[in-house]
């Protein structure tokens, strides 16, 4: 493995430029990016892998400037990646790479603001599908800048505008690479045990293996945010809720009470019988940071499994209110982001319980869906789109599509208790026209098909 690091700033997935030119930064990274830092002898480290928002980038920081060095991609003028750009020409006099993207016309892809178009940046072109035109030559070209920063290394050599205008600008001596290093690689290899982990088809012993690991760790506020995180996104995976919450309960402050940790302990809580905590802690984060639908999703869950629990109890009035809450809930959090088609779907089924239906169900239906389709038809879809499209073939009575559909999400990356959240809602709508009368043996056996996924 190669001594010297570099580090990448650019956007991730598919992004679209000002002028609609769409580019897939995947296939940019993959195709040209990574080997060319591979052919220069050095080790890549992409910006976005370590992303979670607020004090979880602590990570990302580290690397920006502890890289020895660094490729950014200026296209799209993204400004996540200006804002780090920014921050390197601040810390690091050279070894900063840049380049951007063109159109197969030579037209650039980045309008590139005053302050950095002068910089020196290698041009790449794109082909129709937003993808490298011609990666082995722009490979070979990003290859040979980065050898030559290296070559230049001990040489009073600047290629941050901070050092070559400011004429004392001060160097930062504190780098502490060696330990900086040996720590970024021991993250990773936390998190390739982690992934191992959560492969154990015993979810027992999978939980038992994350403990040992985690025990590893004497000090919790010495552990990388992102490492903490996946290990909290582990233990979910194998429905370890109650080490789930207990890691969350002894977090570092700042990280607990990130927004995603919060909702992630509400979730767990909920899900380890909980649900009046979990109610609590969701609605403590709707207070201090204002609706989403990630948020609401999760509490509307709380409430639907309220309901269940009281229809199965027999507590009919009770059951009422809580389903009037869980749709409410699902409801509100559709209407606070349209893109996120889960707590529209979720409303959907749940008004299909409803003695009557809830006559909205029929205007919000073809809503949702044309929601998850644009989706998948960004190329971002996963378990739940899919799923969901085949949730709305059940509730069309669309056995074929909903056999389809249900293909589709399979075929994608799951979590073991994924599918069995599914088959709930399925069962949800079968077990209501089953009352009726009506022949729902094909629905029954969509949700038999699912629980066996539940390994």
């Amino acid at each position: 493995m190669s001594n010297a690091l570099c580090f990448v700033l650019m956007p991730f997935g598919i992004k679209s430029t000002q002028q609609g030119t769409r580019v897939d930064f995947d296939a940019v990274y993959q195709q040209l990016i990574k080997p060319a830092i591979e052919d220069a002898g050095m080790q890549p480290i992409r910006a976005d892998e370590e992303k979670y928002g607020g004090v979880i980038d602590k990570a990302m920081y580290e690397r920006l400037l502890l890289c020895d060095y660094a490729v950014a991609d200026l296209t799209t003028a993204n400004a996540n990646v200006f804002y780090e750009l920014g921050i390197r020409h601040a810390h690091r006099r050279a070894s900063t790479t840049l380049l951007f993207a063109q159109k197969s016309d030579d037209t650039s892809c980045a309008n590139l603001p005053f302050d950095v178009n002068s910089l020196r940046a290698l041009p790449y072109q794109l082909d129709s599908h937003g993808k490298p035109l011609n990666p082995a030559q722009n490979k070979a070209a990003l290859a040979q800048q980065l050898q030559h920063c290296r070559a230049q290394a001990n040489e009073d050599v600047k290629d941050s505008p901070l050092f070559q205008l400011l004429q004392d600008y001060p160097d930062i001596q504190h780098r502490k690479t060696d330990v900086f290093r040996d720590q970024a690689r021991y993250s990773e290899s936390l998190k390739e045990k982690f992934a191992q982990a959560r492969a154990l088809s015993n979810k027992a012993q999978a939980a038992e293996q994350l403990k040992q690991l985690q025990h590893t760790f004497p000090n919790l506020a010495e552990v990388e945010p992102g490492v903490l995180i996946d290990l909290m996104l582990s233990y979910r995976a194998v429905e370890a809720w109650d080490c789930m919450i207990n890691l969350i309960e002894h977090l570092p402050e700042l990280l607990a009470q990130t927004v995603m940790v919060q909702e992630q302990y509400g979730f767990a809580l909920n899900r380890d019988g909980d649900s009046d905590k979990a109610e609590r802690v969701l609605k403590a984060v709707i207070k201090r940071y204002g609706p989403s639908s990630e948020t609401l999703g999760i509490l509307g869950r709380v409430y639907k499994d309220r309901w269940q629990a009281a229809q199965s109890a027999g507590k009919d009035i009770q059951a009422k209110r809580f389903l009037t809450k869980a749709i409410n809930s699902y409801l509100d959090g559709f209407n606070s982001d349209w893109r996120d088609a889960y707590p529209g779907v979720n409303a959907v089924t749940l008004m299909e319980a409803m003695d009557p239906p809830d006559p909205r169900r029929d205007q919000l239906l073809p809503v949702v869906r044309y929601a998850v389709e644009r989706k998948i038809e960004s190329g971002s879809g996963d378990f739940w789109d899919h799923m969901t499209l085949a949730e709305l073939a059940v509730i069309g009575s669309d056995p074929g599509a909903a056999q389809a559909h249900l293909d589709d999400a399979i075929s994608c990356d799951y979590e073991n208790w994924n599918p069995k959240s599914t088959a709930k809602n399925f069962d949800i709508i079968y077990q209501k026209r089953h009352a009726q009368g009506q022949q729902v043996d094909w629905l029954k056996e969509l949700v038999e098909q699912l629980k066996v996924l539940d390994v």
